[in-house]
């Protein structure tokens, strides 16, 4: 458990074909089902303080308490994901962290020297932020509030992985507004 944060409760892979990857977790991990939204709202989207249009699809699955996000980057526009496929990686790109804190959260980071390099907010209540600091590939930290819808559906996607059968293995995001 983290010393700042406690648990992880997510491990965020960039993927070249997110398609694929789901096929790849459902068919030989067993993991699912997949939550897939081609291309995430992403409001007040900033990088290294300036603001972007990015365009990013993320598929999203529980294995028990953990979360596994699928990332695809369907534009140019500069992000911490474009940084790691671009030096030659692709899989574990991040581990996040889920507060109902975050500003206190955020704080205790930047108080411990880290510095928010990538952030944004899908929906209400749903900030997030990417730290600078990667000791290795695989290893940025996110930051990610879980309130309100973004915190519903998460339960939801949890509650859906529990004694899955296998069937229905890719499911839209459901519309944050409704739940």
């Amino acid at each position: 458990m983290s010393k700042f944060l406690g648990p992880i409760r997510q491990l965020g892979y960039v993927v070249d074909d997110i398609e694929a990857a789901m096929k790849h977790w459902y068919d030989v991990m067993g993991v699912g089902p997949w939550y897939y939204n081609p291309r995430v709202p992403i409001e007040d989207y900033r990088y290294d303080g300036k603001s972007y249009d990015v365009h990013n699809s993320v598929a999203l699955a529980n294995s028990g308490y953990v979360q596994v996000e699928l990332i695809q980057c369907r534009n140019d526009a500069p992000s911490m994901y474009r940084d790691f496929r671009q030096a030659g990686h692709r899989g574990l790109q991040h581990v996040a962290y889920w507060t109902q804190q975050y500003d206190t959260d955020l704080a205790a980071m930047e108080a411990e020297g880290f510095k928010v390099r990538m952030s944004g907010k899908v929906g209400e209540n749903g900030r997030f932020c990417y730290f600078d600091r990667e000791a290795h590939p695989g290893t940025v930290i996110e930051l990610s509030e879980v309130m309100g819808p973004k915190g519903r559906m998460f339960d939801l996607i949890r509650a859906a992985s529990e004694g899955w059968d296998g069937s229905d293995a890719v499911r839209p995001f459901p519309d944050l507004s409704a739940i």
